[in-house]
């Protein structure tokens, strides 16, 4: 029962939180510098989530070629940098991934 308890509040003190930021949006004017540095919050959460499983694919640091996932990071991140097309990216940084996996190196 008390972890019911503590699950609920964090459910409902999470829900407020978002909740009070966009009650707020409209009400709140923030300057163009904290706005440009705002833009980079996305990339910045996603890298810090995606290049751990890079990098530590078992738990421990692998940066050799034989790493499949730092491989096919690379290979997602390169077609980024052309296309600019996150769908292209997620698409090609998976495959590359599934056949460097079926290949086995």
């Amino acid at each position: 029962m008390n972890l019911l308890i503590v699950i609920t509040g964090m459910g409902v003190i999470t829900y407020a939180i978002r909740l009070s930021m966009i009650v707020l949006s409209g009400q709140i004017q923030l300057n163009d510098q904290l706005q440009r540095a705002l833009r980079y919050v996305p990339p910045a959460v996603l890298s810090a989530i995606i290049v751990p499983e890079m990098v530590q694919p078992g738990g421990t640091l692998d940066l050799s070629l034989g790493n499949e996932r730092l491989l096919a990071g690379l290979i997602a991140i390169a077609v980024a940098w052309v296309t600019k097309n996150m769908i292209w990216t997620v698409a090609t940084g998976m495959i590359a991934l599934w056949i460097l996996q079926a290949v086995g190196l």
